[in-house]
């Protein structure tokens, strides 16, 4: 076995696939910043707010005023230089960092994609992407295996986590959140008034979805279906883009990604294409010298990619140490590759009693929270906690003395009739914000099937 693991991680490969993928991944960031701020993302999400949540552990990240700006621009500049292969090895680890801490300033604005950058931001900080077909390189030299494989690893968990998340009796079964969303897609030409509005089609999206999650990464993998694969990797998420816009840049991240699974040769005559319509010259492009061990000095790199990859491995399981319903809770549901699984609206309100006066206030969050952030706090409990100990906090400056928070939460779930969310006697003040089972969440009667 240890032979075995010696030999793979012997292996190399020409570096035609890092190259490439080196080239379109810092294109499709610079491109997701630009996008972010010429739509005034950047002031509305993050200026314009006076509070922002934040995720557990990480409270210290919060926009810097103006100078935001700065490190979106440190980001697109570091995402550039990557592109190009520029100082690779200082770009990577800046857009890493830059663009995590762009992520973790709001958790409002959580997305699957922003998390797949990082981590495969983080993966590349480790690969050795600029010695072909960038300025860095002055010699071309062939690259490990397992830094093309690791890439493709990612992939493959993305997928399989994603289609064995749409195994639940909501996705199947009721064909639920897809019809509400198809059915509210009627004004999309030729199948919006048709196709989407059949009972049939939603049936049909669901479990094709979970069927094309699961097995994709396979037929990727196998030769003689990777076009094939990569024709429905194509059609699936341009489809999905069509169809659902705010889930935003990720469908374009996976058909890149999936790329990563073909061989060096189209990886080369990709790159034979961009040098000719640029019109650039690479000395010596047939010879490459092997060195196995340029890579591999640092002894911490493959058991850091080990943790990595346990993690990712790990993480997306941690909803079953909680009880209750996943989707209704939200507990291990963030960072776990569940994509467009649930519809959730709720409306809740606050109250802020003074104990010692028996005062109290009744909270209009407009005063604190913009418009999106009042959507997505109504329905999400460490948000909803978060918030109650701001108001606490900000009462207390007030001259609040004994200061009590509650509740009045309801929500809806995946069409279901609203149902109250969150106990309205207890005190979320007092209420710790951790990462403990959250009891003062009242649990859903319905029975919710699920394989994760």
């Amino acid at each position: 076995m240890i032979n075995n693991l010696s030999r793979y991680f012997k292996q190399e490969s020409l570096p035609y696939s890092l190259a490439l993928y080196r080239i379109g991944f810092g294109i499709l960031v610079m491109f997701s910043l630009a996008r972010f701020a010429l739509n005034g993302w950047i002031e509305s999400l993050y200026l314009e707010p006076d509070f922002h949540f934040s995720y557990y552990g990480f409270s210290w990240i919060k926009p810097i005023g103006i100078y935001t700006y700065l490190i979106f621009l440190i980001c697109f500049c570091s995402a550039l230089f990557v592109t190009i292969g520029y100082r690779y090895r200082y770009a990577i680890i800046i857009l890493f960092l830059s663009f995590t801490y762009i992520e973790l300033m709001d958790k409002t604005t959580y997305l699957n994609h922003y998390y797949l950058v990082s981590c495969i931001s983080f993966l590349m900080i480790f690969f050795p992407c600029s010695t072909y077909f960038a300025l860095d390189g002055r010699k071309n030299i062939k690259i490990p295996q397992w830094t093309i494989d690791s890439l493709k690893f990612l992939i493959i968990i993305v997928y399989i986590y994603a289609g064995l998340a749409k195994i639940n009796s909501d996705w199947l079964i009721h064909a639920q959140p897809l019809k509400i969303w198809l059915r509210a897609k009627y004004t999309i030409p030729i199948i919006g008034e048709t196709l989407l509005q059949k009972n049939f089609s939603y049936y049909l999206f669901s479990w094709g979805g979970m069927i094309y999650d699961c097995i994709i990464p396979f037929l990727l993998l196998y030769k003689r279906t990777r076009y094939f694969a990569f024709f429905m990797v194509i059609v699936f998420h341009i489809m999905t883009r069509i169809l659902f816009p705010p889930i935003g840049m990720f469908p374009y991240i996976m058909i890149f990604s999936c790329i990563i699974f073909f061989d060096n040769g189209l990886h080369k005559k990709i790159l034979d294409f961009i040098r000719s319509i640029f019109r650039l010259k690479i000395i010596n492009d047939e010879k490459f010298i092997s060195d196995p061990k340029s890579f591999t000095r640092n002894k911490l790199v493959i058991p850091v990619l080990s943790l990595f990859f346990l993690f990712q491995i790990i993480s997306p399981l941690r909803s079953i140490l909680y009880p209750g319903e996943l989707l209704w809770n939200e507990q291990g549901y963030r960072f776990s590759w569940r994509v467009m699984l649930i519809e959730k609206t709720g409306y809740t309100t606050f109250k802020v009693v003074d104990n010692s006066s028996n005062k109290f206030q009744l909270i209009d969050n407009m005063e604190f929270l913009t418009p999106f952030q009042e959507k997505q706090m109504s329905f999400q409990p460490d948000m909803i906690l978060e918030y109650a100990h701001y108001l606490g906090d900000t009462f207390k400056k007030r001259g609040f003395n004994d200061v009590s928070v509650y509740a009045d939460s309801y929500v809806t779930l995946n069409g279901r009739p609203s149902k109250r969310f969150i106990d309205p006697k207890v005190d979320l003040y007092k209420q710790k914000n951790d990462l403990k089972h959250k009891t003062w969440i009242i649990p859903i009667k319905d029975d919710i099937k699920s394989l994760l």
